[in-house]
């Protein structure tokens, strides 16, 4: 690859240089496109998530009691489904790789969609890991393979979906859709069985405390509703992946709304008979330290031993869904960063399937490493952080290309506009601050990587951006339409 110094310009402010780049640099860097209709889509939202719903909202029964953690979904809910509709809107405007990362870059600047980029990056790129301990929990407590050691778990898991992710995103997409099914299938088997050992009393069995507001219902009292977000977010957490497959969607215009709607609509239903069944069958209290409340609320209620077995195996499909689909989302964020210069550019290279090599291996090489910690609780609070940071600029961004771009052209557009994402804004900005309230450290230690990415755009690719790239092509463009005007 070869660069033109002719071309160099500070066009940006803020002291950010683009590059031009020869004509081979972009033909290296490119995705299978047109290949993932509305249900791919939809299949890539709710196998990012489904593993959250057979495990790890329930510590949020400790935090805010039944009730505190029932308003803390409903709270995360709205934001996510308000987030979604901004999120559909941005995707069909701008339909690339980059995602959130390319909304805020359009509507803040590079320094404002480096920073949106980097925390999703943070957030997809810990979450496998965190979810790969768990699967290596399940995998030894199910007794596969006679494994007992966890590492060579997490070892397999990379290495064979990273695999998978390897032969082209038609064939990952579809593998992903066929394990969230199997993953699905077992939750409505799991409601089957929890639903008519369903006991009202169960719910509000967690004794008040005597914080301020403090009841039956809300036994932490209000704050225990805000300390539960984090919890509740596990319902949802990573459905907004879905527009960084704009690029191989078919359509994308009406596939990304569709796929992201549907997925949402799926989800939200999952989370409110999860949380209401899980704790009406097996107890509040029992349920809130549990490693596995499906399967310990069937026992509670006395459910053959065949059901328990097929609900645990489909708990682990649940794992491996959401790994596997998080695989995929962190490795397009990391494509589009490093198309355009913001990351090192050797980590977009295409493989002749299209699919980003190093994008793939780099960050799931340091997932892997980050697994062998087993900190699995602290690593997934460290990526609900890293998430609801890029929550806030999303949103931002939504808003500020309403006011600045009223013209620019939206396939689709948020009902409610501005009022809808500003809505999602003011709950994204609790839920980051919710954050600190259940794990300190986690947020500290996703706070320092943080710092050490923007110091990376700061002393070196800030100077080093890709011109041709599409995000920065979309930014040109904007620059010149306001010039004309």
């Amino acid at each position: 690859m070869t660069v033109e110094p002719s071309a160099r310009s500070a066009h940006h402010s803020a002291g950010v240089e683009a590059e031009t780049v020869d004509a081979g640099y972009l033909q290296k860097r490119q995705l299978q496109t047109g290949t993932a209709g509305w249900v791919l889509l939809a299949g890539l939202g709710v196998a990012a998530v489904i593993s959250g719903d057979y495990a790890g909202w329930n510590f949020g029964l400790a935090e805010g009691g039944f009730g505190g953690l029932l308003v803390a979904v409903v709270l995360m809910a709205v934001m996510y489904g308000s987030m979604g509709l901004g999120l559909a809107e941005l995707g069909s405007a701008l339909p690339t790789a980059g995602g959130g990362y390319t909304f805020a870059r359009r509507a803040l600047g590079p320094w404002g969609g480096y920073a949106t980029g980097v925390a999703v990056l943070i957030e997809y790129a810990i979450a496998p890991a965190a979810i790969a301990t768990f699967i290596g929990a399940y995998v030894e407590s199910l007794g596969l393979f006679g494994l007992t050691d966890g590492w060579w778990v997490y070892l397999a898991a990379y290495a064979l979906f990273i695999g998978v992710h390897l032969l082209g995103v038609g064939e990952a997409l579809k593998v992903m859709l066929a394990i969230a099914a199997v993953a699905v299938a077992g939750l409505v088997l799991y409601l089957v069985g929890a639903i008519p050992a369903f006991d009202s009393g169960n719910l509000l069995d967690i004794a008040p405390t005597d914080a301020a507001g403090a009841s039956d219902f809300l036994p932490q009292g209000w704050l225990g509703v805000w300390a539960a977000f984090p919890f509740a977010i596990w319902f949802f957490l990573a459905v907004e992946c879905v527009p960084l497959a704009s690029e191989e969607a078919r359509d994308p215009a009406r596939a990304l709304p569709r796929g992201i709607v549907a997925a949402m609509g799926v989800l939200l239903v999952l989370a409110v008979l999860m949380l209401v069944f899980t704790a009406g069958a097996g107890g509040s209290e029992a349920m809130s330290a549990s490693g596995n409340p499906p399967v310990e609320a069937l026992e509670v209620a006395g459910a053959s031993d065949a059901l328990t077995d097929v609900v645990n195996y489909a708990g682990l499909f649940g794992l491996v869904a959401s790994f596997f689909s998080i695989i995929y989302a962190y490795s397009r964020q990391t494509f589009a960063l490093s198309r355009a210069g913001y990351l090192p550019r050797s980590l977009s290279v295409t493989n002749r399937r299209r699919a980003p090599v190093l994008a793939l291996l780099v960050p799931g090489a340091i997932g892997f490493v980050l697994s062998l910690t087993g900190e699995g609780a602290m690593l997934l609070n460290m990526a609900v952080f890293g998430a609801t940071v890029s929550y806030v600029l999303m949103m931002v961004s939504h808003i500020v290309l309403r006011r600045r771009e009223p013209e620019l052209h939206r396939p689709y557009r948020t009902p409610g506009g501005v009022a809808t994402t500003g809505v999602a804004l003011v709950l994204a900005a609790a839920a980051v601050v919710a954050t600190f309230l259940v794990d300190v450290e986690a947020a500290l230690w996703t706070l320092a990587a943080y710092a050490v990415f923007l110091a990376y755009f700061a002393l070196y690719s800030r100077h080093h951006l890709v011109a041709s790239a599409p995000e920065e092509e979309f930014a040109l463009l904007a620059a010149a339409d306001e010039e004309v005007r």
